[in-house]
């Protein structure tokens, strides 16, 4: 599905992308910008998000406004939709992209990064999602795409928390989906693999773990078409899509014992 097949879908109005500054969720922004969607940004890093905010004011003639916030910090969520209410922005389009990994074995894992992990991976999508579906019911319009993973569909030794993670992100997603489009509200889980980003470094993983990777705009631009598309879920990638339908039929020890070959750390 090309940008023009999804009919314009949020030219000229607004979208809130969470982790923005930088790998998927800079491609969002991105490709949300070029078919002139407003945009409101956050993430940690200010600086970078009012970098990206300048390019595409200037390059795409769109309004960008950004916001610090901590998704780790249970304020978080709450402050970037105050702020959006505090604009006057009503989005139409929500991604919950912000989120992040721990590589390693669990029993050696800094426990406070652990806490941290879930609080953004699920606690955070879980709070925005309830704080601006509301609105969106009342309208009878808006989407919110949910950024799970490959993960979410086995457990993945030495990712092991992470994927548990993106366990939730995944149902919590297909769940909400079914119960909210009687509204005309869509909301879709995407399913990236291995992907070109700032991901691996901040989990700690090796670079030499023997996997292939899609790009961030590829990745950015099948979860656009799934929501667009009405789509509950989609996962990145006709190579992921076929093995996540192997790994159902087989046992899920086999599964996990696959994966941790692939995944321990050498010693």
């Amino acid at each position: 599905m090309s940008d023009n097949k999804r009919g314009g879908r949020w030219h000229g109005q607004w979208a809130v992308v969470t982790g923005a500054s930088a790998g998927i969720g800079r491609a969002f922004a991105d490709q949300l910008a070029a078919e002139g969607t407003n945009l409101f940004l956050t993430a940690r890093r200010l600086d970078r998000l009012n970098e990206i905010a300048d390019w595409l004011r200037t390059q795409r003639g769109i309004e960008v406004e950004t916001c610090a916030a901590d998704l780790a910090d249970p304020a978080g969520p709450k402050r970037v939709f105050e702020a959006t209410q505090a604009r006057g922005i009503r989005p139409a389009l929500v991604v919950n992209n912000a989120g992040f990994g721990l590589y390693g074995e669990f029993h050696k894992a800094d426990y406070e990064r652990l806490l941290e992990m879930v609080q953004v991976n699920c606690s955070a999508v879980m709070a925005l999602t309830h704080l601006y579906l509301r609105g969106m019911v009342e309208r009878r319009s808006g989407d919110i795409l949910i950024v799970s993973s490959t993960a979410a569909f086995q457990s993945v030794p030495y990712h092991s928390a992470y994927a548990a993670t993106k366990g939730f992100d995944l149902l919590f997603a297909e769940g909400i989906a079914e119960e909210v489009k009687r509204y005309g509200v869509r909301v879709c889980a995407l399913c990236p693999g291995n992907t070109e980003s700032e991901f691996h470094q901040m989990a700690g993983e090796p670079t030499d773990v023997p996997l292939q990777r899609q790009t961030a705009e590829e990745v950015a631009r099948i979860g656009l078409d799934a929501i667009a598309g009405g789509k509950h879920t989609a996962i990145c990638g006709f190579g992921n899509l076929v093995g996540m339908e192997i790994q159902r039929l087989l046992p899920r020890r086999l599964v996990s014992g696959v994966s941790g070959r692939i995944f321990r750390p050498k010693k």
